[in-house]
């Protein structure tokens, strides 16, 4: 269980990367058309809007790395920008869960009797990038986990699918792919050369509940020095009922550091 969520704050410290600024030459002309068709792109994906105030998903999720393989269940419950809730099962039975907020990242799992508390500010010291509560709520509701409207994309169609590429930058690599009809996310991938880590997020497909699009799975394929993969089916959707978030980390527990 410790390794499914410490996985879960690897693949944000991957795709939170920043790059830096530099200059790319073209022509007028050429830069005209690619800045246009994605800013496109980018404005019909942003008009598919995730209205809610509460979510709860029940789910079942498979982890895999090269020493183990575990399937659990899992409930997410989101007050939008505000809390993330996770709870994890093991046949039924609460085995770990999560509390997080845009101030706060904190878990505890049974197993061992461990947990890890702290804030952003805490996380990106130790890991050496900037996180955030945006980021990791933009993943599970199947959102790129970058504000496209703040950097400068290429656009192509690729695969059937409509791609947006960063412009060619020193050390950080970033595809996000959308369906042509609608302009729904299908895969992001973010890939930072330098440390020779990248993560590759799919969703399979997603569903109209409520008019509200979400999608019915994730898909998170992460490489940093070994692979590890994560597969989450989103069982049960349902919006807007009043939630309850309870949590509080057991006593006696040992406090732990994510390496």
């Amino acid at each position: 269980m410790k390794k499914f969520f410490t996985f879960l704050i690897l693949v944000v410290v991957i795709v939170s990367c920043k790059t830096k600024k530099t200059v790319v030459e073209q022509s007028v002309a050429k830069e005209t058309v690619v800045d246009n068709m994605a800013k496109e792109i980018i404005e019909k994906h942003y008009e598919n809007k995730v209205d809610f105030q509460t979510v709860s998903i029940r789910s079942a999720a498979d982890y895999e790395d090269q020493k183990q393989s575990i399937s659990i269940g899992a409930d997410i419950r989101i007050k939008k920008d505000e809390i993330i809730w996770i709870n994890l099962k093991f046949f039924g039975i609460p085995m770990a869960k999560a509390l997080i907020s845009p101030t706060r990242v904190s878990y505890y799992e049974k197993a061992n009797g461990t947990y890890f508390d702290g804030n952003y500010s805490i996380l990106t010291k130790m890991l050496g990038t900037d996180l955030d509560f945006q980021k990791v709520q933009n993943l599970l509701l199947g959102r790129p986990v970058d504000d496209l409207t703040k950097e400068v994309f290429i656009a192509e169609i690729v695969t059937n699918l409509f791609q947006l590429k960063l412009k060619k930058q020193a050390d950080i690599e970033k595809l996000f792919r959308f369906e042509t009809a609608n302009y729904l996310l299908k895969e992001q991938f973010i890939n930072q050369i330098s440390k020779n880590r990248n993560v590759l997020v799919t969703y399979p497909s997603f569903t109209n509940q409520d008019n509200i699009l979400l999608p019915t799975g994730v898909s998170i394929i992460a490489n940093q020095q070994n692979q590890v993969k994560i597969n989450v089916e989103y069982k049960k959707i349902t919006f807007n009922e009043a939630l309850s978030y309870p949590y509080s980390i057991p006593d006696g527990y040992s406090q732990i550091k994510i390496d």
